[in-house]
């Protein structure tokens, strides 16, 4: 994105047009999620179908499920989670890591805790266009020590998608997206450019800081900020202790979303059509006929 390079100083900063907090669910198999993206407040913010702060401890998380017509993407904060499919993929990230699952037309996974403690982390749901949700399914995998990472004047990102402080991710997103990880030590004053036409928002992890105007109030941790139109966001921490979130911008994608659960789709005849091919196990589900994770077979990872 070369609008990251355009200038250190915002013409017209992005304003929080809404905040809420993220509160404690249930989910999955003993599961806590802080869901923000995907609850009742908040059903779709294009192209963001979904986001979770997810805790696990073994032997909870995420037994054997389907998806269909998006994108996955987690991010370990803490601890590690084992992932498997039907396509004989696996393998654990750890803290730091990052996994980008690309559903398409089909997939059955796991995702459980794969030691023992409590297992942190984000998970976002990525809307695909109507010509991408019949795609191979595919991933897209990093290890902390592989995910660029740039400090400057107070500020740190780790960049997960996208690009800022002149780093750039490997990453490729079908749907235009970037995903930054902030940590802003104490006085520090963050601009960073978003793409004008991309939808936006910012989740607090820990600590506290004013987002948007150095008028608006102290946001603390667990907070979901909308951003509204403007050509990026002006952070700071006025705090004494280190701030971190993330930034998230994505191209709006402007389709139709009927989404069932874990399938997302255009139409809610498409929506009858994943039911049925996951039923019968047909176009793309073939292998869930025979398939159980090795968590829910009772098998050591």
């Amino acid at each position: 994105m070369s609008e990251t390079e355009i200038s250190n100083v915002l013409r017209d900063p992005r304003a929080v047009v809404r905040k809420f907090q993220a509160r404690p669910q249930h989910e999955g198999n003993g599961a806590i999620v802080r869901r923000s993206i995907g609850r009742f407040e908040l059903k779709y913010f294009d192209p963001f179908l979904v986001l979770d702060e997810f805790s696990i401890s073994a032997p909870a998380g995420f037994p054997d499920h389907p998806h269909r017509g998006f994108e996955t993407v987690t991010y370990m904060l803490q601890g590690a989670v084992t992932h498997e499919d039907f396509e004989g993929h696996k393998g654990t990230i750890r803290a730091g890591d990052l996994q980008w699952m690309t559903a398409g037309k089909g997939i059955v996974h796991s995702e459980m805790s794969a030691v023992q403690g409590t297992q942190k982390g984000l998970q976002l749901w990525i809307n695909l266009s109507s010509k991408n949700k019949m795609i191979e399914p595919r991933y897209q995998e990093l290890q902390s020590k592989d995910v660029a990472e740039v400090a400057k004047d107070g500020v740190k990102v780790r960049v997960i998608a996208g690009e800022a402080l002149g780093a750039k991710s490997p990453v490729y997103t079908r749907t235009p997206t970037m995903y930054l990880d902030f940590t802003l030590q104490p006085g520090a004053h963050l601009q960073q450019p978003i793409p004008s036409k991309w939808n936006s928002f910012v989740y607090t992890l820990d600590g506290e800081g004013i987002f948007g105007s150095s008028k608006s109030s102290l946001t603390t941790a667990h907070h979901l900020l909308l951003l509204g139109n403007g050509d990026g966001l002006e952070a700071w921490n006025t705090s004494s202790k280190p701030l971190r979130f993330i930034l998230v911008g994505g191209e709006p994608l402007g389709e139709p979303v009927v989404q069932f659960g874990p399938f997302v789709m255009n139409t809610q005849e498409e929506i009858d059509q994943t039911i049925d091919d996951y039923e019968y196990y047909i176009n793309g589900f073939e292998k869930a006929k025979q398939w159980s994770s090795q968590t829910k077979l009772g098998l050591e990872f």
